[in-house]
């Protein structure tokens, strides 16, 4: 009584734990089984299948709980609708598992009850209408709010009206490429990210010609020369243009802003001085050709220390100065989309918006662009980037409540990191992406040939760094104040259900202070192992889920693995 549950998708742990406890299991309806398996009966009901995103794209209705499946309206050819490699993955396991046939049994005897629990790659598999008040369900409505790229964005964005938090502390800044004002925003962000970068740049280089000077003997310099504040001993190569005017532009555009941060107010509407004061297109070029093309700078005394005082000015009021590089690397992303589809790196504002302008992929929509600044002063290990991904439940949303798995992984890319090549190889760290890629000669051989590391083996790398403390002391907080802000941010827009649960899998890089940074947040995270590492983990975090939502209704103490609740209103 009241343990028949329904499983679509490739969840065989599911299933598996469930049957231990002697739930019964409602089986859906095969999909496309061929003509010699279903002779006679091709007015069958067939589901049309549309795998989860991992990011909140809603899908087509899967399953009604009180009536079966719903019926496909396609080609009536079973040959023309080939089964899903993962649902096939998933038959053949479970008829090893069910060769007595006692599942198909038990699931025809329940075939006209409604299930008590539902666990599915989306929300429209089930018919919400149907639902019972203790029917357990794993998915919240309009959790687009912030499991989308451009959902995340916009929440963040209203973050400061409903908290006393500042997402540029957590979250890269971002921009919907859609919207009018916040394409003028991300020209003007772009715009001043250069002016910072270059003083990034010109101190850089002023800081090789300082240390080259001290190499030279004594007898070879004449009293008092300082090798700072003469353009003649530039570093930059033979034959390359030096732009003595561009560092007194980037100074004054970088004046200027810091008068607007010191006397803004917390809609950031006051109009910028910077947009008008300097001729932005001819400043951008001689910017690529500095930052991308070796070109050389000089810089007087005075200068350097202009440029350094300023620096540390706009620290104060920014905080993603440190984060931000001097590159100015943009990462521009469908809005909708997951596991790493449509996601190029650039280097350029005029690339940047005739790609989004000029994007006609059927999968996005016009206008659902978001680029955010690329994190590029990140930790690497052994010279490669890496992400971490973390998984937490929400079981409640009034009140909020939020349990943080203590458990997480690291992604790494298949290239060693380099700014001066951005393809998805070195840069994407997603296991969907970098399946495609085989290990570069180049990569450090110490990488996982399996591209995945668990915390704790982060953790001993971290330690080996001499930062022992910072997982505990500095990313897991950091982690969990991103997570529950977000949460908080898009809270008012979600679907509330009682009864309904999500697990969810942020993914986080970590910059080279060990501070973490949200990219974004999956719903429907994958449970398919990569490794030995994720086999476990994810085994657990299943086996945990369940215990958190079902075993906790009738004993409060019993274990749920490594669930730690981190917030409840």
């Amino acid at each position: 009584e009241k343990k028949i549950f329904m499983v679509q998708g490739p969840y065989p742990i599911i299933r598996h734990l469930l049957r231990a406890q002697g739930w019964v299991e409602r089986k859906l309806p095969s999909v496309g089984r061929q003509l010699d398996q279903h002779r006679g009966v091709q007015n069958k009901q067939r589901l049309k299948t549309r795998p989860c995103n991992g990011g909140g794209r809603q899908g087509e209705a899967l399953l009604n709980p009180c009536g079966g499946a719903q019926p496909f309206l396609g080609t009536t050819d079973p040959l023309h609708y080939p089964w899903p490699p993962a649902e096939e993955e998933e038959e053949k396991e479970e008829e090893q598992c069910d060769e007595d046939g006692i599942h198909d049994l038990m699931s025809y005897l329940v075939r006209d009850r409604l299930p008590n629990f539902i666990w599915t790659n989306f929300l429209e598999a089930t018919d919400h209408e149907l639902l019972q008040q203790d029917h357990v369900v794993n998915h919240y409505a309009r959790v687009d709010a912030f499991t989308t790229k451009e959902g995340l964005c916009l929440s963040l964005q209203n973050l400061p009206w409903i908290e006393q938090a500042d997402p540029n502390t957590f979250f890269p800044r971002c921009y919907r490429l859609g919207t009018t004002d916040e394409q003028e925003a991300f020209i003007e962000d772009f715009r001043l990210t250069a002016a910072r970068s270059l003083l990034k740049l010109a101190l850089e280089e002023a800081g090789d010609r300082l240390v080259r000077t001290k190499q030279v003997p004594n007898s070879a310099k004449g009293p008092g020369e300082s090798h700072v504040s003469h353009p003649e001993h530039s570093t930059a190569q033979a034959g390359s243009p030096l732009y003595p005017e561009l560092v007194e532009e980037a100074l004054e555009v970088c004046k200027q802003h810091l008068g607007v941060l010191q006397h803004q107010d917390i809609d950031r509407g006051t109009p910028s001085p910077c947009r008008t004061c300097i001729d932005w297109d001819r400043f951008l070029q001689e910017y690529y050709r500095v930052a991308h093309e070796g070109a050389g700078l000089v810089l007087t005394r005075q200068q350097r220390k202009q440029c350094q005082n300023l620096l540390r000015r706009l620290a104060e009021q920014l905080p993603q100065l440190s984060m931000e590089g001097k590159l100015n690397v943009w990462i521009l992303k469908p809005g909708a989309e997951s596991q790493g589809r449509g996601i190029v790196c650039m280097t350029q504002l005029e690339e940047v918006l005739q790609l989004a302008r000029g994007f006609t992929a059927p999968s996005v929509q016009v206008g659902r662009w978001v680029v955010q600044k690329y994190v590029e002063r990140l930790l690497t290990i052994f010279g490669t980037k890496f992400d971490i991904r973390q998984w937490f439940v929400v079981t409640d949303w009034k009140p909020l409540t939020v349990w943080f798995y203590q458990d997480c992984y690291l992604r790494f890319c298949s290239c060693p990191f380099s700014l001066c090549h951005l393809e998805r190889a070195r840069h994407l760290c997603n296991v969907s992406v970098q399946k495609w890629y085989k290990t570069s000669p180049d990569q450090d051989p110490r990488v996982p040939p399996d591209k995945i590391w668990s915390n704790k083996q982060f953790q001993e790398y971290l330690a080996h760094l001499g930062q022992a403390d910072a997982w505990h002391q500095v990313l897991v907080p950091g982690m969990k104040a991103a997570i529950l802000n977000t949460l908080r941010s898009a809270q008012d827009q979600v679907g509330f259900r009682k009864g309904s649960f999500e697990l969810y899998g942020a993914d986080f890089l970590v910059g080279e202070d060990c501070q973490p940074w949200l990219l974004e947040i999956n719903s429907c995270p994958t449970m398919r192992p990569s490794s030995a590492v994720t086999r476990q983990l994810c085994a657990n975090v299943q086996r945990g889920t369940l215990r958190l939502v079902l075993d906790r209704k009738n004993n409060p103490t019993c274990s749920i693995g490594a669930f730690e609740l981190i917030y409840k209103e």
